[in-house]
């Protein structure tokens, strides 16, 4: 099993940056890792994605431009640095790791509890 554990959440104001690290352990980083979100009142939503073997990208559109995911497979780490910031962005961010390269949710078995980031005007 794949254990995840998200950092790096917190409280900034509009037009400011932000960078999550999530830090898998237990079996090897053999997975898709990707983030989630989910605001106040909305349904879970992918943000970004990375393929372990070559590094190839998915990005939410709305997102695509301001926030870049990474990672280093050294340490295990992935990592989503998110700039121009706002407060739409408000969410609890999710990291997850799965066998297949899809914006689907459901097909990621594993997931961090979470850090929040809040985004003030």
């Amino acid at each position: 099993q794949v254990q995840l554990k998200e950092s790096g959440g917190g409280l900034v104001q509009a037009g400011d940056s932000l960078s999550l690290s999530c830090v898998a352990s237990g079996r090897s980083f053999d997975y898709y890792m990707s983030w989630f979100r989910q605001g106040p009142g909305k349904d879970r939503e992918f943000v970004a994605g990375i393929d372990y073997k070559d590094g190839d990208t998915l990005f939410a559109d709305s997102m695509k431009g301001r926030f870049t995911i990474s990672r280093d497979n050294a340490k295990n780490t992935v990592y989503l640095q998110m700039n121009s910031l706002k407060p739409e962005d408000t969410a609890v961010y999710y990291c997850a790791a799965g066998r297949l390269f899809i914006r689907m949710s459901s097909a990621y078995p594993f997931w961090g509890q979470g850090t929040q980031v809040t985004v003030s005007s």
